[in-house]
C-alpha cells in the first residue's frame, strides 16, 4: 500500500479550514497564510516520513496546483505530486505538454488527478457553462486525446466538446504519469473505466466503499483504488478523540448552518453521500469504528477522518486495504504536525505488521522531532533541511 499526504494551498490552521465545496470557518488558532517555505516543510516532512506523494487541490478557493508543485520539486527529492486539474479550463494538448514537461524537469514525479468539476457556479467562473453530464462527456474526450498524445500519436478529433487538429507532442513523458479519477455519479463510472489508472473515493464506511469498488470493478476488473481521508492518530485513543472534540469546540451552530446550506446546494453525488453520514448535526458523528464525520460539518469534499490510537488507525487502514484500496491520500490539521503523528506512529506500526515499507528502502525511518509543535500560527517556523 502507498500513502500520500495533502498540501493545504489555501492556508493551514490548528482548526478545520474549509475548502472545495465548503467555506472557511474561523479558527481559534488563526490561519497560517500560504508560503512556499511552509509548504516546503510539509513536503519535505512527508517525503522523509515515507509518503509517496502529495495531493494538491484545484479550484477558485486555492492556489494553482501546477505552479505550486513545480516550485516544490526544487525543495524535495523523491516525493511525487498528485496535481489536481479540471479538463474544462485548458486544452488536452496543453495539459499533455505540461505533464510531459513536468515529468522531465522533475525526473518523473508527476501524478495527475483529473477533476471533472462538481459545481456549475464555480465552473462558470472559468468560462465553463456545460452541465454536469456534459462535463463528464467532455472529460472522456479530453482524456482520450491526452492518452493518445502520451502514446506518441498525432491526434485529430472533432468531438462534441473537444476539437484538435494534428495535435502531437514534441517530447513524450517518461514515465507516463498515472491518471487518478473520482466520481460517484452514474456518468463517472464509464469514464473511470476507460481512462483512469486509479479510481478515488472519499472515506465512507467500509461497506459503502466496498459497494463502490464492486461497481467500478464490474466496469474495469484490474482498476487500482485510492481513498481520501483525514486522520487524527495519537499514542492513545483518548488523546485522539480529545483532539477531534477540540476541532469542533470552537465551531458555532451558525458556522455549521452556513456551511451546510452551501453544501446542500451541491451538484456532487459524492458530496451528497458525505452529507448523509452526519445529517448536518453533531449527533452520531462516529459513522463506523474509528471513522468520524465531524470534518464534513464545516468542510466540503472529503469529510471524514480516521480517529484513534496508532494501532486502531492501522487496523482501519488494513480493513480498507482488504477491500482493495491500494493508495491512501490523507490530511490533518495542521498538516505538518499531523503528518508527523501519522508518520511516526501509524506507519511504523504497519511496518511492524509487515504490510508497509518505507519507499526509500528497508531500514529507513523518520526523525523523532516534530518541528511544528508549539509554533504559533502567525509566525513562520525555521526552515528545515531537505532530507
Amino acid at each position: 500500500m502507498d500513502f500520500h499526504w495533502f498540501l493545504p494551498t489555501n492556508g493551514d490552521s490548528r482548526d478545520i479550514v474549509g475548502g472545495g465545496h465548503g467555506v472557511p470557518v474561523g479558527a481559534a488558532g488563526g490561519v497560517r497564510p500560504l508560503t512556499i517555505g511552509y509548504l516546503g516543510q510539509i513536503a519535505r516532512s512527508a517525503e522523509q516520513l515515507g509518503f509517496v506523494g502529495a495531493l494538491t487541490p484545484t479550484g477558485a478557493w486555492c492556489e494553482d496546483a501546477w505552479i505550486t508543485t513545480a516550485m516544490l520539486t526544487e525543495v524535495t527529492e523523491r516525493l511525487k505530486f498528485l496535481v489536481a486539474f479540471r479538463p474544462g479550463v485548458l486544452s488536452p494538448t496543453l495539459a499533455a505538454q505540461m505533464a510531459s514537461t513536468f515529468q522531465r524537469l522533475s525526473r518523473g514525479r508527476l501524478l495527475l488527478n483529473v477533476v471533472t468539476g462538481g459545481e456549475s457556479h464555480e465552473q462558470r467562473q472559468y468560462g465553463d457553462f456545460l452541465d454536469k453530464d456534459a462535463r463528464y462527456a467532455r472529460t472522456a474526450e479530453f482524456l482520450g486525446v491526452v492518452r493518445s498524445l502520451f502514446r506518441g500519436e498525432t491526434v485529430t478529433l472533432d468531438g462534441e466538446h473537444v476539437q484538435v487538429e494534428g495535435a502531437r507532442l514534441a517530447k513524450l513523458p517518461d514515465p507516463v504519469p498515472a491518471i487518478y479519477f473520482g466520481g460517484s455519479s452514474k456518468a463517472a463510472g464509464p469514464v473511470a473505466a476507460e481512462h483512469a489508472d486509479v479510481y478515488l473515493t472519499w472515506g465512507e464506511p467500509p461497506a459503502k466503499v466496498a459497494q463502490k469498488l464492486d461497481w467500478i470493478r464490474s466496469l474495469k476488473p484490474d482498476m487500482r483504488f485510492g481513498i481520501r481521508l483525514h486522520v487524527i492518530a495519537r499514542d492513545t485513543a483518548d488523546a485522539a478523540w480529545a483532539e477531534a472534540e477540540r476541532l469542533l469546540r470552537g465551531v458555532s451552530e451558525a458556522d455549521i448552518a452556513a456551511v451546510q446550506a452551501g453544501l446542500n446546494r451541491s451538484e456532487s453525488e459524492g458530496q451528497r453521500r458525505m452529507l448523509e453520514l452526519h445529517g448536518g448535526t453533531r449527533d452520531g458523528l462516529v459513522v463506523s469504528p474509528n471513522l468520524w464525520a465531524g470534518v464534513g460539518l464545516v468542510r466540503g469534499g472529503a469529510g471524514t477522518a480516521l480517529v484513534g490510537s496508532h494501532q486502531e488507525v492501522a487496523d482501519r487502514i488494513q480493513e480498507y486495504a482488504a477491500l482493495g484500496i491500494d493508495e491512501f491520500i490523507l490530511s490533518g490539521y495542521p498538516h505538518l504536525e499531523e503528518a508527523y503523528w501519522f508518520g511516526e506512529g501509524v506507519l511504523p506500526e504497519l511496518a511492524r505488521r509487515g504490510v508497509w515499507q518505507h519507499p526509500a528502502g528497508a531500514g529507513t525511518s523518520a526523525t523523532s522531532a516534530i518541528p511544528f509543535a508549539g509554533v504559533p500560527l502567525d509566525k513562520e517556523p525555521a526552515p528545515a533541511s531537505p532530507s
